[in-house]
Parts: C-alpha cells; structure tokens; sequence
C-alpha cells in the first residue's frame, strides 16, 4: 500500500466512525487524537468520537497499516481476513449504518436539486 491509498483509507474510516457515533447519539464525544505510523512517518489524526468508537477506530488504522497486501481488497472479500471475529463485526456495524446513512444522503440531495 502506498501513501496516498493510505490517507484515503484513514479519511474513509474517519468519515464513516464519525457518522456513526453521532448518528447513534454515543456518550462523551469529544475531539480526540489517533497516531498511525506507516513507513516511519507519523500521521496524526482529529476525530470527534467516544472512547469506545475510538479504540475501535485504531483497532483498523493498525489493522490497515499491516495489511500484507500490495493492492487493499476489500476486507469483507479479503481471502486471508486479519481481523478478529468479534472486532470485525464492531466494523462492519459501523460501516453498514454509515453507508446506508451516505446513500440516503445523496438521495435527499437528489430530489432537493429537482
């Protein structure tokens, strides 16, 4: 993985942790700093989200910076899953509520612009 499909994966999973956690009105969300270091270089991170959406969060970003493969599949159709079972479905739980609340977004501007 090079470095700019790694900032694209970061701002993905930051969008949608950030959707999610407000959407679903969590407790104590607050400005909160995640560190991901990748080839040595430091990339530091602002995201408003609770605690427990945060250590979620850098569960993925280590994950993500460890993947083994030089082009990122998907990681629901990756054929060697590192994840552990019970993290990824805090994941995908995530990533299902904020797709599906993007969809509806666009669709609401859609008909707004008619």
């Amino acid at each position: 993985m090079n470095k700019e499909k790694l900032i694209t994966e970061i701002d993905t999973l930051k969008k949608f942790f950030t959707i999610y956690c407000h959407g679903n009105k969590h407790n104590g969300i607050k400005m909160q700093n995640t560190n991901v270091t990748f080839q040595k270089e430091l990339y530091t991170n602002e995201i408003e989200i609770c605690n427990e959406c945060l250590n979620i969060i850098n569960y993925s970003f280590s994950k993500l910076i460890k993947c083994p493969h030089d082009t990122k599949p998907k990681c629901r159709t990756c054929a060697t899953p590192c994840y552990d079972k019970n993290e990824w479905k805090k994941v995908a739980k995530v990533m299902r509520y904020s797709g599906i609340k993007q969809g509806l977004g666009k669709i609401k501007k859609f008909f707004k612009n008619e």
